[in-house]
C-alpha cells in the first residue's frame, strides 16, 4: 500500500439524492480538505448510506453540486469510483460470514492484482507480483490495526466468529488494499461499546492523519470532534411539509438504496 496516499478533497452544495417516493436527503453542504475525517451523523433511515454511495460515485445525485478529488458528480461517477473504496456498507460491500479472514484478504488482493494494478505491474514476474500483493495486505492490516495472529484461529478465523470491532477492522483493511484516496465507512459505531467506539474513531483518525480522506457514517459523532467535519443527514428542507418533497424521507432513502442495488 502506498505509504503516502493522496487524500481527496470533498465539496458539496445543496446536494441531494431522491428515490421514487421522496428524498433520501436534500440541501446538504460539505467542505473537507484532503485527509479530513468527515462524520456523517443521523438516525437510521436518514439517508446516511445514500450520502456515502453518492459521494463515492455509486449512486446518482438528484440535486445540487459535488466534487470529489477534483471530479464532478454525477458527471464523473466512474472516475470517482476508481479512487474511492467502501467498508462495511450493508447490501453493497459486506463481509461473507462463511469465509475466513485469510480467504477475504486473498480474494481482495487477487481482484486488485487483476483489475486495480497498472499494466507495468501486470507485466512483472509472478514472484514480484506476489511479493507486492503480500506487501499490500500487510500494509492494510497494519493500518487497520487488525492482527490476524491475535484471532482465535489466526487467518483461518471465520468472519462469523469475529467481534464487531474486529469485523470493522477487517472491512477497513480490505478497502485499503486498493489504496483509495477516499475511504467511506458505514455504520461505524453500530453495536459497539464505549471503549470499542473510541477505538474505532481512533482508527479512522489515524487513517486521516496518514493522508486518506475518511467519510464515516455514525449514530453519534466522536466525543472529541476537534478537526472533524461534521455533516448531519435528514435535515428538513423549507418545503419539508409537502408530501414526498421533504428534506428527508425514510421511504425515499429505502427506494434509492434499492435502486442502487439493482444497478
Amino acid at each position: 500500500m502506498d505509504s503516502t496516499p493522496r487524500g481527496a478533497a470533498v465539496t458539496a452544495a445543496g446536494f441531494g439524492v431522491k428515490g421514487p417516493r421522496g428524498w433520501a436527503f436534500r440541501d446538504l453542504d460539505v467542505t473537507a480538505e484532503p485527509g479530513a475525517l468527515i462524520a456523517a451523523q443521523g438516525p437510521s433511515g436518514s439517508g446516511r448510506t445514500c450520502l456515502v454511495l453518492a459521494l463515492t460515485g455509486r449512486m446518482k445525485s438528484a440535486a445540487g453540486t459535488a466534487e470529489v478529488g477534483g471530479a464532478a458528480l454525477p458527471k464523473h461517477m466512474a472516475a470517482v469510483r476508481s479512487f474511492t473504496a467502501l467498508a462495511h456498507v450493508p447490501g453493497v460491500a459486506e463481509l461473507d460470514p462463511a469465509l475466513t479472514v485469510g480467504e477475504h484478504l486473498r480474494e481482495r488482493a487477487l481482484l486488485h492484482g487483476r483489475f486495480g494494478a497498472s499494466l507495468r505491474t501486470l507485466l512483472k514476474p509472478r514472484r514480484e507480483r506476489r511479493a507486492r500483493a503480500r506487501a499490500l495486505v500487510d500494509g492494510a492490516l497494519t493500518a487497520s490495526g487488525l492482527d490476524p495472529a491475535a484471532l482465535p484461529k489466526g487467518v483461518r478465523t471465520a468472519v462469523r466468529d469475529l467481534e464487531r470491532l474486529e469485523a470493522l477492522r477487517l472491512s477497513v483493511a480490505l478497502a485499503l488494499i486498493g489504496g483509495p484516496r477516499l475511504l467511506a465507512v458505514d455504520d461505524t459505531d453500530l453495536k459497539l461499546s464505549d471503549d470499542e467506539r473510541a477505538a474505532a474513531w481512533a482508527l479512522l483518525r489515524s487513517l486521516a492523519r496518514a493522508g486518506t480522506t475518511v467519510l464515516a457514517v455514525c449514530g453519534e459523532p466522536p466525543a472529541d470532534t476537534a478537526g472533524v467535519v461534521l455533516v448531519r443527514t435528514g435535515r428538513a428542507a423549507p418545503d419539508a411539509d409537502a408530501p414526498g418533497d421533504g428534506g428527508h424521507d425514510e421511504e425515499g432513502a429505502a427506494d434509492a438504496l434499492a435502486e442502487a442495488g439493482r444497478a
